[in-house]
């Protein structure tokens, strides 16, 4: 996400998970989550990283409002998407939503 101050105050949810082992259709699951998300009415953006030996990782998505993540999280796929990560994808996973007040940063 670039120039987010360009959007304060907006919504982080900060998805940490624990993957298991095998892939099982997850990387196309999870660009297509990508996908579908980046259409959904108030999404702002998208910052991912996963440490592939230790199956950490750490997605963060930006939302406009509240109401905005209470959409995507009603979407029919995004339930499906949730429900095959607790089956098949995921050994442990948390969910955090936090209201971004300031952004600052440097690029060189």
């Amino acid at each position: 996400m670039q120039h987010g101050s360009d959007f304060t105050p907006y919504y982080a949810v900060i998805f940490t998970t624990t993957r298991t082992e095998a892939d099982n259709g997850y990387h196309e699951m999870a660009a297509r989550m990508e996908e579908l998300a980046s259409e959904q009415e108030g999404y702002l953006g998208i910052e991912s990283a996963r440490n592939e030996s230790s199956r950490v990782g750490i997605t963060v998505s930006y939302w406009r409002d509240l109401e905005s993540i209470k959409k995507w999280r009603e979407n029919a796929e995004h339930q499906l998407a949730r429900k095959l990560g607790k089956e098949k994808w995921y050994a442990h996973y948390q969910l955090r939503i936090c209201k971004v007040e300031r952004v600052y940063g440097f690029e060189a």
